[in-house]
């Protein structure tokens, strides 16, 4: 029987620890790097990127916008990424924030957590904002494939304040109510281990109080979280476990333009820095 997704994050965790890094082929980082704005500089970027990160780091995070940018070759530059990303043994979560409901999600559960898909990840970022029965067909159809996927919850940018802490008529705030529908699904998930195979993205620059969420207790199976925020965004490793409390030792630290401005020669030494200040923060 093969592991499910949390078995898998857990593991990666328990050997790397829980640092993430991001491959955002940003215009200026490919500057930087003396890449060209195109598809090819995309993919030689990531290329780079995946072979510096596989013996350091477990998990790593395309954002699949800009790969996007350039069309149809810049997605066929990250069906290549995703591919060596994978054959490396590392899991891949493709930042694509997805959402829809009933075929239309289907499709898009379709291509990035079908096995042999050119698309394949590990798991898939989503949108659960008509609600996370949404979303549960995608939920259920990467649980039934071994994959995962991390719900938007509580983000960084100032904008999504006024949605995300509104009260709901039972008085939670949405990202509260989003997590805990996140919770129950993974609750029910025949044979789920420690670590669900669904997790939430939890901004690691947010008072998380503010919105709604408590961090002094975990919940079974324990919840993955993925927390954009670190390096460049502004918050510090040191701070890991004061602003996810109970959910830290889980919580995938996800950092990609504080890392990828090290630049081609120096990303190695980087990306192993920055993975040990990260297993170091949590003890």
């Amino acid at each position: 029987m093969s592991l499910d997704f949390g078995e898998v994050l857990d593991s990666a965790i328990a050997a790397f620890g829980p640092l993430c890094v991001g491959i955002d082929p940003h215009a200026f980082i490919l500057e930087e790097w003396g890449l060209p704005q195109s598809a090819e500089g995309a993919l030689e970027l990531g290329l780079r990127v995946v072979s510096a990160t596989a013996e350091h780091v477990g998990v790593v995070k395309p954002q699949v916008a800009f790969f996007e940018r350039f069309g149809s070759a810049g997605y066929a530059a990250l069906e290549r990424v995703l591919a060596e990303a994978r054959a490396a043994g590392l899991i891949v979560v493709a930042d694509a924030k997805r959402g829809d409901i009933g075929s239309t999600l289907a499709g898009y559960a379709e291509a990035w957590l079908t096995p042999g898909s050119p698309l394949e990840a590990d798991a898939v970022t989503v949108y659960a904002y008509q609600g996370v029965g949404s979303i549960a067909e995608l939920l259920e159809y990467a649980v039934a494939g071994g994959k995962g996927a991390f719900v938007v919850t509580a983000t960084s940018n100032p904008e999504a304040a006024a949605i995300q802490q509104a009260r709901l008529a039972d008085g939670r705030t949405v990202a509260r109510a989003i997590l805990d529908d996140v919770t129950a699904f993974n609750a029910n998930v025949e044979g789920a281990g420690l670590l669900g195979p669904v997790g939430v993205v939890l901004g690691a620059t947010l008072d998380l109080a503010a919105f709604g969420i408590d961090t002094g207790t975990p919940p079974h199976p324990a919840l993955p979280v993925l927390a954009p925020g670190f390096g460049a965004q502004g918050a510090s490793i040191t701070e890991l476990r004061r602003i996810y409390g109970a959910l830290a030792p889980r919580t995938l630290v996800h950092e990609s333009r504080g890392i990828l401005t090290a630049g081609p020669k120096d990303i190695g030494a980087a990306i192993a820095g920055r993975a040990a200040e990260v297993r170091a923060a949590l003890g």
